[in-house]
Protein backbone atom coordinates (compact mmCIF):
# COMPACT_ATOMS: atom_id res chain seq x y z
CA UNK A 1 0.00 0.00 0.00
CA UNK A 2 2.79 2.54 0.85
CA UNK A 3 4.49 1.75 -2.45
CA UNK A 4 1.23 2.33 -4.33
CA UNK A 5 0.72 5.66 -2.55
CA UNK A 6 4.28 6.66 -3.32
CA UNK A 7 3.86 5.85 -7.01
CA UNK A 8 0.65 7.89 -7.09
CA UNK A 9 2.38 10.92 -5.54
CA UNK A 10 5.26 10.66 -8.01
CA UNK A 11 2.79 10.38 -10.89
CA UNK A 12 0.89 13.49 -9.80
CA UNK A 13 4.13 15.39 -9.31
CA UNK A 14 5.28 14.41 -12.79
CA UNK A 15 2.01 15.62 -14.28
CA UNK A 16 2.34 18.95 -12.49
CA UNK A 17 5.88 19.39 -13.72
CA UNK A 18 4.81 18.49 -17.26
CA UNK A 19 2.02 21.04 -17.13
CA UNK A 20 4.39 23.71 -15.86
CA UNK A 21 6.78 22.89 -18.68
CA UNK A 22 4.05 23.31 -21.26
CA UNK A 23 2.98 26.60 -19.71
CA UNK A 24 6.58 27.84 -19.82
CA UNK A 25 6.61 27.18 -23.56
CA UNK A 26 3.45 29.21 -24.22
CA UNK A 27 4.09 32.34 -26.29
CA UNK A 28 4.26 35.63 -24.41
CA UNK A 29 2.15 37.98 -26.53
CA UNK A 30 3.37 41.22 -24.99
CA UNK A 31 7.04 40.19 -25.21
CA UNK A 32 6.58 38.94 -28.76
CA UNK A 33 5.04 42.23 -29.89
CA UNK A 34 7.83 44.23 -28.27
CA UNK A 35 10.35 42.10 -30.13
CA UNK A 36 8.42 42.39 -33.40
CA UNK A 37 8.51 46.18 -33.27
CA UNK A 38 12.30 45.90 -32.99
CA UNK A 39 13.02 43.37 -35.72
CA UNK A 40 10.50 44.89 -38.15
CA UNK A 41 11.81 48.37 -37.33
CA UNK A 42 8.32 49.76 -36.69
CA UNK A 43 7.71 53.28 -35.44
CA UNK A 44 5.27 56.18 -35.60
CA UNK A 45 2.92 55.84 -38.55
CA UNK A 46 3.98 52.28 -39.41
CA UNK A 47 1.56 49.97 -41.19
CA UNK A 48 1.91 46.32 -40.21
CA UNK A 49 -0.02 43.13 -41.04
CA UNK A 50 -0.68 40.16 -38.75
CA UNK A 51 -1.20 37.33 -41.25
CA UNK A 52 -3.11 34.36 -39.86
CA UNK A 53 -4.01 36.34 -36.75
CA UNK A 54 -6.16 33.65 -35.12
CA UNK A 55 -8.25 35.28 -32.41
CA UNK A 56 -6.35 38.55 -32.80
CA UNK A 57 -4.25 38.64 -29.61
CA UNK A 58 -1.10 39.89 -31.36
CA UNK A 59 -3.09 42.29 -33.55
CA UNK A 60 -4.58 43.97 -30.48
CA UNK A 61 -1.22 44.14 -28.70
CA UNK A 62 0.43 45.60 -31.78
CA UNK A 63 -2.34 48.16 -32.41
CA UNK A 64 -2.13 49.35 -28.82
CA UNK A 65 1.66 49.60 -29.06
CA UNK A 66 1.65 51.56 -32.34
CA UNK A 67 -1.09 53.93 -31.20
CA UNK A 68 -3.38 55.95 -33.43
CA UNK A 69 -0.57 56.99 -35.78
CA UNK A 70 -0.05 53.36 -36.82
CA UNK A 71 -2.29 50.83 -38.51
CA UNK A 72 -2.68 47.08 -38.26
CA UNK A 73 -4.13 44.77 -40.89
CA UNK A 74 -5.37 41.60 -39.18
CA UNK A 75 -6.07 38.64 -41.46
CA UNK A 76 -7.31 35.08 -41.20
CA UNK A 77 -9.00 32.57 -43.49
CA UNK A 78 -11.54 31.21 -40.98
CA UNK A 79 -14.87 33.09 -40.56
CA UNK A 80 -15.00 32.25 -36.85
CA UNK A 81 -11.53 33.68 -36.32
CA UNK A 82 -12.46 36.84 -38.19
CA UNK A 83 -15.44 37.28 -35.86
CA UNK A 84 -13.18 36.76 -32.85
CA UNK A 85 -10.72 39.36 -34.13
CA UNK A 86 -13.49 41.91 -34.64
CA UNK A 87 -14.82 41.22 -31.15
CA UNK A 88 -11.34 41.60 -29.62
CA UNK A 89 -10.76 44.86 -31.48
CA UNK A 90 -14.15 46.23 -30.42
CA UNK A 91 -13.60 45.17 -26.81
CA UNK A 92 -10.26 47.00 -26.79
CA UNK A 93 -11.87 50.09 -28.34
CA UNK A 94 -9.33 50.24 -31.16
CA UNK A 95 -9.82 52.31 -34.30
CA UNK A 96 -6.56 51.49 -36.07
CA UNK A 97 -7.19 47.83 -36.96
CA UNK A 98 -8.62 46.67 -40.29
CA UNK A 99 -9.77 43.05 -40.42
CA UNK A 100 -9.30 41.30 -43.78
CA UNK A 101 -10.24 37.81 -44.94
CA UNK A 102 -7.04 36.22 -46.18
CA UNK A 103 -6.58 33.59 -48.84
CA UNK A 104 -4.89 30.21 -48.83
CA UNK A 105 -2.16 31.39 -51.22
CA UNK A 106 -2.40 35.17 -51.01
CA UNK A 107 -2.57 37.79 -48.30
CA UNK A 108 -5.40 39.85 -49.85
CA UNK A 109 -3.56 42.90 -48.55
CA UNK A 110 -3.21 45.97 -50.78
CA UNK A 111 -0.02 45.89 -52.84
CA UNK A 112 2.81 47.92 -51.35
CA UNK A 113 0.81 48.77 -48.25
CA UNK A 114 2.92 47.50 -45.35
CA UNK A 115 6.10 48.50 -43.58
CA UNK A 116 6.08 45.12 -41.90
CA UNK A 117 4.30 41.76 -41.98
CA UNK A 118 4.48 39.08 -39.32
CA UNK A 119 2.97 35.66 -38.72
CA UNK A 120 3.24 33.35 -35.71
CA UNK A 121 2.48 29.61 -35.87
CA UNK A 122 1.28 30.14 -39.43
CA UNK A 123 4.03 29.67 -42.00
CA UNK A 124 4.28 25.89 -41.70
CA UNK A 125 0.59 25.64 -42.67
CA UNK A 126 1.15 27.16 -46.12
CA UNK A 127 0.32 24.56 -48.75
CA UNK A 128 2.00 26.58 -51.52
CA UNK A 129 4.65 28.70 -49.82
CA UNK A 130 6.11 30.02 -53.09
CA UNK A 131 2.78 31.61 -54.05
CA UNK A 132 2.17 32.94 -50.55
CA UNK A 133 5.67 34.36 -50.29
CA UNK A 134 5.22 36.15 -53.61
CA UNK A 135 2.03 37.70 -52.21
CA UNK A 136 3.81 38.70 -48.99
CA UNK A 137 6.51 40.35 -51.10
CA UNK A 138 3.96 42.33 -53.12
CA UNK A 139 2.16 43.44 -49.96
CA UNK A 140 5.28 45.12 -48.56
CA UNK A 141 6.58 48.56 -49.38
CA UNK A 142 10.14 48.66 -50.74
CA UNK A 143 12.37 48.25 -47.71
CA UNK A 144 9.57 46.60 -45.74
CA UNK A 145 10.30 43.58 -43.59
CA UNK A 146 8.67 40.20 -43.03
CA UNK A 147 8.99 38.15 -39.84
CA UNK A 148 8.17 34.45 -39.62
CA UNK A 149 7.74 33.11 -36.09
CA UNK A 150 7.50 29.34 -36.01
CA UNK A 151 8.82 26.21 -34.31
CA UNK A 152 10.94 23.27 -35.48
CA UNK A 153 9.39 19.79 -35.87
CA UNK A 154 10.22 17.11 -33.31
CA UNK A 155 11.44 14.90 -36.15
CA UNK A 156 14.18 17.35 -37.04
CA UNK A 157 12.94 17.17 -40.61
CA UNK A 158 10.84 19.58 -42.69
CA UNK A 159 8.07 17.76 -44.53
CA UNK A 160 6.92 18.76 -48.02
CA UNK A 161 4.61 21.76 -48.15
CA UNK A 162 1.06 20.77 -47.31
CA UNK A 163 2.23 18.07 -44.86
CA UNK A 164 3.87 20.24 -42.21
CA UNK A 165 1.01 20.52 -39.74
CA UNK A 166 0.72 17.18 -37.97
CA UNK A 167 2.61 14.46 -36.14
CA UNK A 168 6.33 14.54 -35.53
CA UNK A 169 6.77 16.69 -38.66
CA UNK A 170 4.55 19.46 -37.27
CA UNK A 171 6.51 22.69 -37.81
CA UNK A 172 9.36 23.75 -40.05
CA UNK A 173 13.12 24.13 -39.72
CA UNK A 174 14.47 27.69 -39.77
CA UNK A 175 16.86 26.96 -42.64
CA UNK A 176 13.91 25.97 -44.84
CA UNK A 177 12.08 29.22 -44.07
CA UNK A 178 15.27 31.10 -44.99
CA UNK A 179 15.58 29.17 -48.24
CA UNK A 180 11.94 29.72 -49.26
CA UNK A 181 11.91 33.44 -48.43
CA UNK A 182 15.18 33.95 -50.28
CA UNK A 183 13.74 32.20 -53.34
CA UNK A 184 10.85 34.69 -53.27
CA UNK A 185 13.26 37.62 -53.63
CA UNK A 186 13.63 38.71 -50.01
CA UNK A 187 17.11 39.87 -49.04
CA UNK A 188 19.04 39.89 -45.76
CA UNK A 189 17.07 36.80 -44.71
CA UNK A 190 18.36 35.56 -41.38
CA UNK A 191 17.46 34.04 -38.06
CA UNK A 192 17.37 36.48 -35.15
CA UNK A 193 16.95 35.97 -31.38
CA UNK A 194 13.34 35.51 -30.31
CA UNK A 195 11.43 36.21 -27.09
CA UNK A 196 9.29 33.09 -26.50
CA UNK A 197 11.01 29.74 -25.74
CA UNK A 198 10.61 26.97 -28.28
CA UNK A 199 10.12 29.35 -31.21
CA UNK A 200 12.49 30.88 -33.74
CA UNK A 201 12.27 34.07 -35.79
CA UNK A 202 13.30 34.60 -39.40
CA UNK A 203 13.41 38.12 -40.83
CA UNK A 204 13.72 39.19 -44.45
CA UNK A 205 13.48 42.47 -46.36
CA UNK A 206 11.91 43.51 -49.64
CA UNK A 207 14.64 45.42 -51.54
Amino acid sequence: MPNRKYRFVVFVFALCCYGASLEAQAPNDAADVRRLTEILQLGDGSVVADVGAGSGALSVEMAERLGQTGRVFSTDIEPQRLREIREAVAHAGLQNVRVIEGGLNQTNLPDGSCNGIFMRDVYHHFGQPAEMNASLYRSLKPGGRVAVIDFPPRSGHTAPAGSRDNGANHGILPEDVIRELSAAGFTDVQQVPWSSPGYFAIVGRRP
